[in-house]
């Protein structure tokens, strides 16, 4: 029969409909504001002792709070608004650091989702920054470390370079930042060097003199430091972005700021103690011959191992930017936890080259890492917080070379702990720089609640309007294109809860703007249904004529929208993706609803009967 849909058909819409509603309820259940308690150290735990020297802060500050508890490993303290969060975590930190107590204490936004739910993965909404706030740091980035190392491995290769070549020199020393200055006992030594040198390091300004002894200086240019600080802070903020992708977070803004500074910017963060642990940590690794028992001092850096010293040569032989990959994994003999490292072409070669021609020698791996030290202090008469950086290092790994290594192999003796934060801050890549949080603030919700209602407010007149229109034009038409629009609302919510997605601003204008375009398939269906009417065609041809003739206008107009919108995503930033992703979700619900649900409507009322006339 005519305009009927098959009840299999009429059964999978209703499914989808109801499956929208199960996944858009989550949103209903707003967040409790939280602070949290993390240990620094994988494999600790929040202790009870702790969470009481919280509380008993937010006694003495007057502040309320429910439902103190420790989840897992971290400690959670509920508090009744965002003001109260942000007064609570800072006399929580300060009470914490005068008992010699170090913990992350983040803000937090502790689910309510009831457990059901949970169960089916259904999960709210996250907010964007202007409308939830989130988390803020400013990262500084050393290059002044930058410029070091390219003198330090410049040294490394000039030295080998000039043994190879026989040329034999007094010393090489860097008197001043950026360069690098051989001595040799006599000229002709001297001049040798420097052709050498000229034809194997154009990116330097090579002079020559005469002090005490003959000399060769290597010297980096303008454009060359300029060139090295920019890939460090471009390549550092590659490796944010990947780290923020690690952790899961949606729509991050990661930016360049000036010169050596990066913007961090995580909108709707759940768990900002982790992101703080991970962003905050520079972390690379470096590997090491363990020193000969007869080598000189000048040649061995002492380290700490499993409590004990151990020296450790100088020469490194491969850096954590070789380190292509690193997945955790078990022993298959002890079935402890291991990171399988897989290192790029040249850092193979490099450790292939050092491990063949000394099996039987001990290889350290040295896990360095960038920490701060916090104290609050009194400036101008308030307590501010002040954070000093540290290079902390340690050898994890101390292992005797059985054969020679490839590009492949494993590191063991790590805690479980160890080895997932290991093998996630080197697959996300390294550092090229060593940095350092040099500012840190949570972007409080008051006026994000603002934006919210505002927000809210625009939705509800702009949808009221368009009801309100459908209705006085279309009549029972309207009606079924109303229904069609709430369900296009309830799939949107649930599609973006389900996807992760975070809800910006913009965001927000997306939805409104779906609004209109929803309804607009069906202005299109319903004009063409009128304008067969008009011609004499029967109300039953006339809804099939409708549907099917305009479903490739409507078709073309969608896609045409939908490439600008991916357009949008693909080039935009921050808040632009934020619309993009709306205005993508809301093209393909209303699709579906103005489309298939409200013929599937229309059918229930008017389909496989016999019509004289059409309430449209």
């Amino acid at each position: 029969m005519i305009n009927t849909y098959p009840w299999w058909k009429n059964l999978l819409i209703v499914l989808v409909i109801l499956l929208g509603v199960v996944y858009s309820l989550p949103n209903i259940y707003p967040p409790d504001y939280a602070v949290q308690l993390s240990p620094q150290t994988n494999g600790a735990a929040v202790s009870q002792r702790a969470l009481r020297t919280a509380t008993q802060a937010l006694d003495a500050a007057g502040l309320k709070y429910s439902e103190p508890e420790i989840i897992g490993q971290n400690g959670l303290i509920r508090v009744p608004d965002d003001d109260t969060q942000l007064k609570a975590r800072t006399e929580i930190h300060k009470a914490l650091l005068d008992n010699d107590m170090h913990y992350v204490v983040a803000l937090n936004l502790a689910p309510t989702t009831p457990q059901w739910l949970a169960d089916l993965g259904a999960e709210p909404m996250k907010y964007g920054l202007d409308l939830r706030g989130g988390v803020h740091f400013l990262l500084q980035v050393d290059t002044t470390s930058v410029l070091k190392d390219r003198i330090d491995t410049l040294e490394t290769d000039v030295k080998r370079k000039l043994r190879e070549e026989k040329l034999r020199y007094a010393d090489v020393t860097s008197p001043v930042q950026g360069t690098l200055k051989i001595t040799f006992r006599d000229s002709e030594t001297r001049a040798a060097a420097q052709e050498l040198l000229q034809s194997q390091y154009r990116e330097f300004q090579i002079t020559s003199g005469i002090d005490d002894l003959p000399y060769v200086e290597l010297m980096l240019t303008e454009q060359t430091i300029s060139d090295v600080e920019d890939f460090a802070v471009s390549q550092n903020v590659q490796t944010i972005r990947n780290r923020v992708n690690e952790l899961g977070v949606a729509e991050p803004l990661v930016q360049r700021l000036g010169r050596n500074r990066i913007v961090v910017d995580l909108p709707g963060v759940q768990d900002s103690a982790q992101a703080k642990n991970i962003l905050g940590k520079v972390a690379t690794l470096e590997f090491r011959f363990e020193a000969l028992p007869n080598a000189p001092r000048s040649t061995t850096l002492p380290f700490n191992y499993e409590g004990r010293e151990v020296n450790l040569e100088r020469n490194v032989i491969v850096k954590g930017e070789r380190v292509i990959d690193a997945q955790v994994g078990f022993d298959p003999d002890s079935g402890l936890p291991q990171v399988n490292i897989t290192l790029d072409g040249e850092g193979g070669e490099l450790m292939h080259r050092a491990t063949r021609d000394n099996i039987g020698r001990r290889l350290g791996v040295v896990f360095i890492e960038t920490r701060s030290r916090e104290r609050y202090e009194m400036v101008n008469g308030e307590e501010v917080l002040k954070s000093t950086p540290y290079v902390e290092k340690r050898v994890i790994s101390l292992a005797t070379v059985q054969a020679a290594l490839p590009s492949k192999f494993r590191i063991t003796g790590l805690q479980a702990g160890e080895a997932r934060e290991l093998s996630l801050l080197l697959r996300a890549g390294a550092l090229a720089a060593d940095m350092f949080i040099a500012e840190e603030r949570t972007v409080g919700a008051t006026l994000g609640q603002e934006n919210v209602e505002q927000g809210a407010i625009s939705v509800a007149v702009g949808l009221a309007l368009v009801l309100a229109f459908m209705l006085v034009f279309y009549k029972v038409f309207g009606i079924a294109a109303n229904l069609a629009l709430l369900a296009n609302l309830v799939l949107l919510v649930a599609l973006m809860s389900s996807l992760s997605a975070t809800l910006t601003l913009p965001g927000i204008a997306g939805i409104v703007l779906t609004v209109g375009m929803a309804v607009d398939a069906n202005v299109l269906i319903f004009s063409r249904i009128k304008e067969e009417l008009a011609n004499g065609m029967s109300p039953q041809g006339a809804i099939n004529a409708g549907f099917e003739r305009a479903f490739v206008t409507i078709l073309d107009a969608n896609i045409t929208t939908l490439i600008v919108a991916v357009i949008l995503y693909s080039i935009g930033t921050g808040a632009v993706k934020g619309f993009a992703v709306t205005l993508s979700i809301g093209i393909l619900t209303s699709m579906f609803t103005a489309i298939m649900g409200t013929r599937m409507i229309i059918n229930l009322i008017y389909g496989g009967r016999n019509v004289k006339s059409l309430s449209i």
